[in-house]
């Protein structure tokens, strides 16, 4: 009969540490002093429960932290098993991203920033192809313990796409504990899966609706909403934005890009997505002899600190906290759903 260990967890029901963090801690200790080894078999959930006076519950949660760490296993009609013994690497964590830009390093800075030295992490960027996607994911799928995914993708057209099924399998493929979307609310996976995202339909015209007093000031908005970039961006943004124009009686035009020439107007009021069209714009309002921020107005779309530093108004999510909490559910084992924080911020060019 194998022995259970069970005498190397011991819960302090006095300590303010959570009893299934207690539990991991105890095991990864047993581990690394050499008391359990690869392939010993671990006290059952049952017995965890019995000797410590625990709920299952608790010591489920602990187990399952542990797998999501590739720490155990469980077999089936057997028991819980160690799988390893290196722990000096730690969590080891996939950042796969569809781009490289300032606002997606915000959000991945703020990830490895609240992770801290409890986790090694890799960014991985598919440049918004569905094969390269596919095929990152296929060479990785067994060397991580977390997966953080941004899946936005784009079609022969260049067009903004869904997932598709190709796209969906491999992913399904990652156990829904390991796996948190990021941006994106993918509704087709688990609802156990972590996710922190943005409504792009709605995003828009809730930000535009918080700041549509300085809106008023302005006669015609133009969205500048690039359908052709290399990296494009989703098609809500301009359904939210034809809803708000819509709802509140403006004057409103599409463009895909700020042209060079461009005829200005007295009171115009442009929304710019690219950095390349709003340093376009401004330098043009400039050679136009326009006040910024008075005959012509300026929102951007997406913060980045020099937008800050050159009081540009912009509509933006939170960067820095879509990163943090995707951070926290790893460390706390806690997926849930949650919607980005998404605000008008006003500055000095509306």
């Amino acid at each position: 009969m194998e022995a259970s260990n069970i005498q190397y967890i011991q819960v302090d029901v006095d300590s303010r540490m959570p009893k299934y963090k207690q539990i991991v801690d105890a095991i990864v200790e047993a581990i690394g002093r050499g008391n359990m080894q690869m392939g010993d078999k671990i006290p059952s959930i049952n017995e965890v429960s019995e000797t410590c006076l625990l709920s299952r519950d608790t010591v489920e949660k602990a187990y399952s932290l542990l797998k999501a760490r590739n720490i155990i296993e469980s077999v089936k009609g057997k028991g819980y098993y160690v799988t390893r013994c290196d722990l000096s690497s730690k969590i080891r964590v996939l950042f796969l991203i569809n781009k490289l830009s300032a606002y997606k390093m915000r959000i991945f800075n703020s990830f490895v920033g609240v992770l801290g030295t409890k986790g090694t992490v890799d960014l991985d960027i598919y440049h918004c192809e569905p094969s390269v996607f596919i095929n990152i994911l296929a060479q990785k799928l067994q060397q991580y313990d977390q997966f953080v995914i941004m899946p936005h993708f784009k079609n022969e057209k260049m067009q903004h796409m869904g997932c598709t099924e190709d796209i969906l399998e491999v992913i399904k493929q990652i156990p829904e504990e390991k796996l948190i979307i990021m941006d994106r609310n993918l509704l087709s996976l688990s609802m156990k899966v972590g996710r922190i995202y943005q409504d792009f339909n709605d995003d828009i015209f809730n930000a535009l609706s918080a700041g549509v007093e300085k809106v008023k000031n302005y006669r015609k908005i133009i969205l500048v909403y690039p359908s052709k970039a290399v990296y494009p961006y989703p098609k809500g943004i301009i359904t939210g934005f034809k809803k708000f124009c819509i709802k509140h009686e403006f004057d409103f035009e599409i463009l895909d890009e700020i042209y060079d020439g461009m005829e200005l107007q007295m009171k115009d009021l442009f929304i710019t997505i690219e950095e390349t069209d709003l340093v376009n714009l401004v330098k043009q309002v400039r050679d136009s002899h326009y006040k910024l921020g008075e005959d012509i107005g300026i929102i951007s779309y997406n913060d980045t600190p020099l937008k800050e530093l050159l009081g540009i108004t912009v509509i933006s999510t939170d960067f820095k906290k879509m990163g943090a909490e995707a951070a926290r559910m790893i460390l706390e084992d806690n997926r849930t759903a949650q919607k980005n924080d998404f605000n008008f911020i006003d500055r000095h060019s509306v």
